[in-house]
């Protein structure tokens, strides 16, 4: 008979040893299998690493962006989408050196254009739901062997597949719902630097695999909730930024670190090691007391996005920033924005510090705002020059179908569009009277655009791809877009910066600059959001500009 604490042990250790045979099976399903080696017979279709990002299809877009840990590393083959989905794709032909076995992703989706799961047998499944790629229906993945030799893989059998990788036949492969989420939720697809067909203009070279600013260093005291949007300027061998921060208040909740936010000035000489120097401005944080767009209200309730822009005529420094109306109760708290310039009393290059002093509201909602600015427009503005007049991206979010909606029922999604002047100084008009936002760079999410231009003349805009978390199933990369006039706007490329630096983050936000430091490098200085965390942590990379891209794009775009 056993004692009480002989019982008691005997339960512990079984239990441990329930643990460690959990833990092992754990260990033995999410193990990266073993490649087997390959040749491609008779045909010109290139391989891929199947990794996060990964180009599946040649002539598309779509990439991965979640798979099983089983399948990271191993070698995929590029298919072309169209002639697979459409049955007159020339067949794969592959030779092995051994027994092998090939992993095939096949589409859970009903229609012909997609290979069946009948077709290749339904025992051969390991990992249902195991690849997520983007556009595309939810991917299982079979595992098909074939012997030592030449080989043509699923030869009779019709509809679209993805090949990722090809496995050494000695192994173990444990079945398992991975439970990924479905490709189509990542609409549209996009391009992503280094991953696609084209050759990246920028290369990632790397940078800090931590936060430059982060809780608890000098000059954070009293900002709760991080930073978020602004830009940095080079001046010199000096670094300035203007960041929002997001101060909020001690013994409230987080939500109000988003209403009492402050414009900081931070300096630094190698876009690191910064120092805070002072506060530009300070939002009230007072919530509204109305509904609507309402004088009532405090208008400078939270301040956000400031922009600082030399003017060379007028030998100073002006910055553009945002205010808002804050609602306590509806969503977007952030309501009827309204853009304020302002100027150093300081003349010439060096007064980027300030004091500044208001200068008035340059675009604001009014009789030429259309309902796709939404709730919150006008959220954002960025003016730059071509030839002899301005442009100014300016943004709305939360749209409204139609003013009947107007001013609780708002929709999706982050847009931007074009003001136009003859001056810094405004006056500042919508173009087209704002009728329709710039969807060429991407139809759903575009944020906080800083425009410059690239040796050879190409206007690039560097922005917020938008988030992949919060409900959103978007690129979680920052993003540029090229222009060849300044105002008809390519494509979006995005920057996997993490692949080359050590992903702090969950959700990566807003570019503050693209900053050209010699050698084709620039420096790149950003926010980003780690979910376990109240404070948002600013970081830098550095990228390297391809001038043969570069110039390839240009021809490109002036067509």
């Amino acid at each position: 008979m056993f004692s009480k604490n002989a019982t008691y042990n005997f339960k512990l250790k079984t239990a441990f040893l329930m643990l460690i045979a959990v833990c092992i099976q754990a260990t033995a399903q999410t193990t990266a299998w073993k490649p087997a080696s390959f040749e491609i017979v008779k045909s010109n279709y290139k391989t891929f690493k199947t990794t996060q990002y990964a180009h599946v299809f040649s002539g598309s877009k779509h990439n991965i962006v979640r798979l099983a840990p089983e399948l990271e590393g191993l070698t995929g083959i590029e298919l072309p989408l169209e002639k697979y989905k459409n049955g007159t794709n020339a067949p794969l032909q592959l030779k092995f050196k051994e027994p092998v076995t090939v992993m095939i992703g096949v589409f859970q989706d009903k229609d012909a254009e997609y290979l069946q799961s009948n077709q290749i047998g339904n025992n051969n499944e390991i990992l249902e739901n195991g690849v997520t790629i983007t556009g595309l229906p939810p991917v299982s993945v079979y595992a098909i062997p074939y012997g030592k030799g030449t080989h043509t893989i699923l030869p009779n059998q019709k509809g679209l597949f993805a090949v990722l990788g090809v496995l050494k036949s000695d192994q173990q492969l444990n079945a398992r719902d991975v439970k990924l989420p479905d490709g189509k939720l990542w609409n549209p697809t996009f391009i992503v630097e280094g991953f696609s067909d084209e050759k990246p203009l920028f290369e990632i070279i790397g940078g800090e695999n931590k936060p430059v600013i982060d809780e608890g260093m000098s000059g954070t005291e009293g900002i709760q909730g991080g930073f978020e949007g602004g830009r940095v300027v080079k001046v010199g061998d000096t670094y300035h930024m203007f960041p929002t921060e997001r101060a909020g208040e001690k013994g409230v909740d987080y939500y109000y670190d988003r209403v009492k936010t402050k414009i900081g000035h931070w300096t630094s000489k190698d876009a690191i090691h910064w120092k805070r120097e002072s506060t530009i401005y300070q939002a009230s944080g007072v919530y509204a007391v109305t509904e609507d767009d309402n004088p009532m209200n405090d208008r400078r309730a939270a301040i956000w996005s400031y922009m600082p822009v030399f003017n060379e005529k007028a030998n100073k420094w002006y910055g553009y920033y945002l205010a808002y109306t804050v609602s306590k109760e509806i969503e977007p708290n952030h309501s009827f924005g309204r853009i304020w310039r302002c100027e150093s009393t300081v003349e010439g290059i060096n007064g980027i510090g300030g004091p500044y002093k208001d200068m008035g509201i340059i675009m604001e909602p009014g009789l030429d705002s259309q309902p796709w600015e939404g709730r919150q427009g006008v959220a954002s503005f960025f003016p730059y020059q071509v030839g002899d007049k301005y442009f100014g991206f300016y943004s709305g979010a939360y749209p409204f179908n139609s003013w009947a909606d107007y001013p609780k029922k708002s929709g999706k999604g982050w847009f931007v569009a074009l003001a136009e002047s003859k001056s810094l100084e405004g006056p500042w008009l919508r173009m087209n009277k704002g009728l329709e936002p710039i969807k060429t760079m991407h139809p759903l999410f575009v944020e906080n655009p800083i425009v410059s231009q690239l040796p050879n003349g190409l206007y690039i805009a560097i922005f917020d791809g938008g988030p992949d978390g919060w409900g959103h199933h978007l690129p979680n990369m920052i993003a540029y877009s090229l222009s060849a006039d300044g105002v008809n706007w390519a494509e979006a490329h995005y920057l996997p910066i993490e692949t080359k630096v050590d992903k702090w983050w969950d959700i990566m936000r807003t570019p503050l600059c693209l900053i050209p430091e010699g050698n084709d490098v620039y420096t790149i200085v950003y926010n980003a959001i780690d979910l376990k965390r109240r404070f948002h942590p600013t970081g830098m990379v550095k990228v390297k500009l391809n001038k043969d891209v570069m110039e390839s794009k240009l021809k490109e775009l002036k067509k």
